[in-house]
Order: structure tokens, then sequence, then C-alpha cells
């Protein structure tokens, strides 16, 4: 059955830019996002190329640490986090066969104040004493006035709380967006994969992302008038409460990727997604987990139980594990297809697998007294960050690309950008655990020569500019997609889910006819029966 989509009329700049329709507010929240995602990846090159040999040659020490904190903070609060919640913002309507989302002016103002968030954290670099300087968390008593003077600080903290303020509105217009719009024959048992990782993401987006704004409003009062967070108990209280949301977070920007390379193994394998019923209990004890294992961030501080959060933190490998093995058993006997989507998929397989095995490492106070604040903490979450959910992220993006824009991708600069990836990542990674292991601290922009670690950063700066290479053969592809167009189709993956049923890109009102929904796979199902 072939389905086109009427030509789409005209829309003026206000039209587009002020449209309530998830679609292109999701659209318009992806393009950001991946603005702001070579703008961190700019700053990750000048940190690296500083780390390459011993000494001060690129940047200063206060210039580093600015770079230091707006990457981080670029990557997690304004690249990763918004493009997992933007792909649910316009996939999970289509997915569960909602003609709109629910609160669709909130979803744009939403998008609107995680801009102005974003670009307020960015005037930090033209104020006189530069951008904010206290890593990405923020963390107390670097981030107050003695150790981080001027405006550029308290935009960060600002920012950081409008975009997180905005992000929430959204997530919690695609939570009751799921839970209130199904179609008449869609009940949580039929609900897809990617729209069960979109309820677990936005339960913990609802509970966690309000602590935030509430500590970055806390740590602004303290930096305007003190007496927040002084005293020997300050820092921890600050800590306890940023990680009270720093931890679940880092699943708010897995859970979806896991959701999306689901749905790539299930259609590349000719098989429904295997354990199904298991899969939805994993997420939601995932979820519940995520928000019991805060402090073991804080594990040296001798200040929270570490007995507790040890337990937690470990527990939550068991859920992890049964994801990995139904992602495993999808697969298995199945008739592969091994294309772009299918290969990053795989490399998220892989990849995550060793930031997931390292979590547990620093999950035991012991070795986590050996591991913190070392470059291994630094590999570890780079490969659950990058490694594992970037690559997740990618697989998304050339699977639904056909849906969003109605053109294919360019499956050969696809695979050059794969093989680029999966080298440059392990090259600027791996050797982080070496160089954690042998004592090399984090946070720092120099080294001592005679320690010995001028090979591997050496490496890791190699890596990290070939990571940039090929972010920017994506960046090529997606320019070529769309100027020499090749339509894709309404259905160009023979997928499962409901998005595929509509016209690429889906009208406005989303679907003419929704076809008969028996499962979580409903196309799957009219394809074994033989219907079109």
């Amino acid at each position: 059955m072939t389905v086109t989509a009427p030509p789409p009329p005209r829309l003026s700049l206000l039209q587009l830019v002020g449209s309530t329709d998830h679609k292109r507010i999701a659209r318009h929240m992806i393009a950001v996002a991946l603005l702001f995602f070579v703008a961190g990846g700019v700053m990750a090159l000048l940190m690296r190329s500083e780390l390459a040999r011993p000494g001060l040659q690129v940047v200063s020490t206060s210039t580093y640490n600015g770079l230091f904190t707006m990457h981080g903070s670029t990557m997690i609060y304004l690249f990763m986090t918004p493009i997992a919640l933007a792909l649910g913002l316009y996939l999970v309507p289509l997915q569960i066969g909602a003609r709109e989302i629910m609160g669709p002016r909130w979803a744009l103002a939403g998008f609107v104040l995680y801009v102005v968030g974003g670009v307020g954290m960015f005037l930090g670099f033209l104020t006189t004493g530069g951008p904010a300087r206290a890593t990405w968390i923020g963390v107390d008593p670097l981030s107050d006035t003695i150790n981080t003077p001027g405006v550029g600080m308290d935009l960060w903290v600002i920012g950081v709380a409008v975009a997180t303020l905005g992000e929430l509105l959204v997530g919690s217009c695609i939570l009751a967006t799921a839970l209130r719009r199904r179609a008449p024959d869609m009940t949580l048992k039929r609900m897809p994969v990617f729209t069960w990782t979109m309820v677990a993401t936005c339960l913990m987006v609802c509970f966690a992302f309000p602590v935030l704004v509430v500590a970055m409003a806390l740590l602004w009062v303290d930096r305007q008038y003190g007496g927040v967070f002084g005293g020997s108990d300050g820092p921890i209280v600050y800590q306890q409460l940023f990680w009270f949301y720093g931890h679940p977070v880092v699943y708010v920007m897995f859970f979806p990727f896991v959701g999306a390379v689901g749905e790539v193994f299930a259609t590349f394998s000719g098989r429904r997604f295997f354990g199904y019923s298991l899969f939805i209990v994993s997420l939601l004890s995932f979820t519940a987990l995520s928000m019991s294992v805060w402090a073991h961030h804080l594990f040296t501080s001798g200040r929270v139980t570490n007995h507790y959060f040890a337990v937690t933190s470990t527990l939550i490998a068991i859920p992890a594990g049964i994801e990995y093995f139904d992602l495993l058993a999808t697969l298995w006997r199945g008739r592969l297809r091994f294309t772009v989507p299918f290969l990053f998929g795989a490399g998220f397989f892989v990849q995550f697998l060793v930031g997931g095995l390292t979590g547990i490492w620093v999950a035991s106070p012991p070795l986590d007294y050996h591991a913190h604040n070392s470059y291994f903490v630094v590999a570890h979450f780079h490969y659950t960050l990058f490694a594992g959910s970037a690559f997740g992220l990618f697989a998304a993006l050339f699977y639904w690309w056909p849906k969003i824009t109605g053109v294919l991708l360019r499956d050969g600069l696809g695979k050059v950008q794969f093989w680029l990836l999966v080298a440059g990542t392990n090259l600027t990674f791996f050797p982080m655990f070496l160089l954690g292991q042998d004592g090399m601290t984090r946070r720092i922009a120099d080294y001592p020569r005679a320690e010995g670690w001028g090979t591997l950063n050496l490496l890791s700066t190699i890596g990290a500019f070939t990571i940039a290479l090929g972010v920017a053969v994506f960046l090529l592809n997606v320019a070529v997609s769309l100027r020499r167009r090749r339509p894709a189709g309404a259905d160009p993956w023979d997928g499962q889910t409901l998005e595929w049923a509509t016209s690429s890109p889906p009208p406005r009102h989303n679907f003419d006819v929704l076809p008969p929904v028996r499962s979580y796979a409903p196309l799957l199902d009219l394809k074994q029966g033989g219907e079109t």
C-alpha cells in the first residue's frame, strides 16, 4: 500500500517558528540540538589539542576550565537530553496512533525555554569574566563568587534552570500523550518498544528535573546573597541535590536509544521484539532504581551510607542485563539486513557494554576509591554517553530520517561515518582507562612530562579528530540528502509500528486511516496475516 502526502502549504516564518505541530517542534529541536552538538565538539577538540602533549600550548588554564565546563554542559543539557526528548516528541504520537500531542502549546513553550536557556549559557563567552568554570555540575564551592566571579557563571546558572524547565515541559507532554491519547485499540501492552522507553524516560524527567531547577535557584541565591550552601556541609548538600537529578539524567540519555535500537533490531531481523513483557518490567524497575543511586557519586565523601548505595547501584545491572538479552535474542535466527541503522545499533550494543561493565566497577566503594576523580571515570561515562547513546542516536536518525524528511540518507556515506566513529571513539576513550589506572586526574589542563602520559593523550587527541571527521561526514550526508533528494516512500524499511502506516513526512493530522492494532507490532501483524 502506497501512501502519498499532499504537498505541504507554504508557511510564513512566524507560522514555522510558532507552529504547535509536534512534528515541526521536534524537527526544530533536533536541528538546534545538533547545532549545540557541533559547538560542544569544537570545544572538545580544543581541549584535546591542549592535552595532546605536556605543557600549556593552546589555551590557558582558565580558558581550559571554561571550555571544560561548557563542553560538558552543552553535551548534557543542550544536546543529548533534548535530542532524546525531541525523538519522543516526534514519534510517540505517531507510534500510538494519536493525531496530536497533549498540550501542544506547552511543548512549544518548552522548546522556546530550551533555546533561551542554551543561548543564555553561551552568552557567558561574551562577558568580561568569560563563561562558567565550575564544571558541568556547577559544584560548590567552585561555583561561588570567590572561585568563579563574574556574570558568566550567573548566566550559566539561569540558563541551566531555564533549559531544564523547558525539557521538563516537553517530557510532561510526551508522557501525557502516551498515557491519554492512544488509539482505541492501543492498550498499554500494545505500545511499541520505543514508546515504552519514552514513558520510562519521561517519568524520570518529571521526578528528577524539578530538583535541578530548585538546585539552580538556590545556587543563584547563594551567589547573590550567600547563606545557602555556606558551612562545611554546603558542598555535600549541593551535591545531594544535584546528583538526585544527575544520575537519572544518564538514563534519560540512554533509555530512548535502547528503544530505538530495539525497533531497529526487530525491523532488520524480520522478527518481533523478543521478551516484550519482561522488557517493560525491566524498564520500570530500572526507572525506580534510578532514583535510588545518586549518592554513589559521594562514596569518597564519607557522608553517605555507602553500603545502601552500592547495593542499589549494583542492582541496576539486573534490569540492564534483561534489556541486553532481549536485544540479543531479537537478532537470534533473524534474517539480518546490515543497513546503516543496523550497523549503528550493533555499535551501540557492543560499545555501551564497556560503559555498563565499568559502571559496575565504580558502583563498588573500594574500587571507586581507586578510580574516583581519575580519567577512568571520564572513560566510563564517555563509553556510556558517546560510544553508547550517540551510536544509538545515529541508529535512530538513519532509521527515522526517511519518515521525518521523506528522503533517504546515503548508505555509502553512512558506512564511512560508522567506521570513522568506531575507530575514533575507541581510540579516544579507551586510553583514558589506562591513564586513569595510572593516576591521571580529570579536569586538568596540563600534566607532568615525567609521568609518561603523553603518548596515550596523543592517541586520544587523534581519536577525537577522527570522531570530528565522522561527524563531518554525517553533516555532509544530511546536506546531500536534502539537496539531491531520493524519495523514501511511506515504509522504506518494511517497518512494524504505526509511524510507517502514514506518509513520509506525515500530514498535519498524522493519519488518514489507522490500521487495526492487535499487538505492539501492528504492521507486522498485517503482513503476516496477508493484508495490505
